[in-house]
């Protein structure tokens, strides 16, 4: 475990622990944007070892669980034709869509496989022409260059039945949504590392400097959260507001300039609705005309779906950070990992599920935890 057990140094972790005691004088609300850092700092109980002064917040960060409902509808309405091999990761498959989600679709004859490679997908197309061949394309900048060779590939070996039901979305905008909501609250923001490591920092100092607000670009195991923790609360109590890259071992200013161009070759910036959140403008991706031709929505002429959200389910306060998962009067009863209202509760990276998985069914301060 080399390179990984350094980062959850025990000793360490309470040094930092100490330090972000020492520092902190004033109340301060930090969100961080990624599930990963999410379920790191549930799993490890971050959130309840720090200063009660410091209210972390559980942002959007989750690709699953923002994939809107209309997309999911989408893909049900693809996967349940009779000629589609309609191909996913497998943490979409029990994401609920209006009425049913993908196992459903399985278990009543649709030939749902899960795969590990978008280039998976691409080989299933090849080795069954007669077949319409869809692979689900979500998630942020991370996944997106792996999706966006997929339809390369295609596209090079002359593929006519492969296609590619995309709803990509990406950081920034989001990050400026938050700001401007009303009901905004975050004074500062800890970056997603692995979204970094493809896209660089350079998007980001705009936000700092038009919404004076630290954003601190760190890693996932509970010392890179704890860091990047320490690094913003400094930043607050100093009145500073910079973008600071705490995750220098994985993330360059420049980021993946390869893994951009293929972005740029292949997709094009367009409005996205979030689920729970709405419409965020040049909030997404799609495939640019070039490669339209790709594009299942179309291919398949699903868009007009309609779509309806639970009456119950309060995911999408969860993914703005309004709520916490274990104030959703649902939580632990309708919805559970085995009867989920939402994808919060579904995919790995959802706030709701870190927060059944790791027993947060009542506060801290409920049961007398020791801040």
């Amino acid at each position: 475990m080399k390179y990984l057990d350094e980062y959850r140094d025990p000793e360490l972790a309470q040094r930092l622990f100490a330090e972000i005691r020492r520092i902190t004088t004033r109340p301060w609300a930090i969100m961080e944007v990624c599930g990963g850092q999410t379920h790191s700092i549930i799993r490890n109980g971050i959130d309840q070892l720090l200063p009660e002064a410091i209210d972390l917040i559980h942002g959007p960060g989750c690709p699953v669980c923002v994939t809107p409902l209309e997309i999911i509808d989408k893909a049900l309405a693809i996967a349940s034709r009779p000629n589609v091999i309609f191909c996913s990761f497998g943490d979409m498959l029990r994401v609920p869509g209006s009425a049913k989600d993908l196992f459903r679709v399985k278990s009543e004859g649709g030939d749902v496989r899960v795969v590990y490679s978008p280039l998976d997908a691409v080989r299933l197309s090849q080795q069954h022409p007669d077949r319409e061949v869809v692979f689900f394309g979500i998630g942020f900048e991370t996944t997106a260059p792996a999706n966006a060779m997929a339809v390369l590939q295609a596209h090079r070996l002359g593929l006519r039945n492969f296609s590619m039901l995309v709803s990509h979305v990406l950081v920034p905008p989001a990050i400026s949504a938050i700001m401007e909501s009303p009901t905004n609250r975050v004074q500062g923001f800890l970056a997603a590392g692995h979204v970094c490591s493809v896209m660089g920092t350079w998007q980001y100092r705009p936000l700092v400097e038009r919404y004076h607000v630290p954003i601190v670009v760190t890693g996932f195991e509970p010392l890179d959260v704890l860091e990047g923790i320490r690094r913003v609360v400094l930043q607050l109590e100093a009145g500073r507001a910079e973008l600071d890259n705490a995750y220098e071992r994985a993330v360059r200013p420049e980021g993946n300039v390869a893994a951009q161009q293929v972005l740029s070759e292949v997709f094009e910036v367009t409005d996205r609705a979030w689920r729970g959140i709405g419409v965020i403008p040049q909030s997404g991706w799609r495939l640019r005309d070039a490669y339209r031709a790709y594009d299942a929505e179309a291919r398949f002429a699903v868009g007009d779906i309609q779509t309806r959200e639970s009456p119950i389910c309060r995911s999408g306060e969860v993914l703005q950070g309004i709520l916490k998962p274990n104030q959703c009067p649902a939580f632990g009863k309708e919805c559970t990992p085995r009867t989920p209202l939402g994808a919060t509760m579904v995919s790995s990276e959802g706030a709701c599920a870190a927060y059944y998985q790791y027993g947060r069914f009542i506060k801290a301060e409920e049961v007398g935890v020791a801040r």
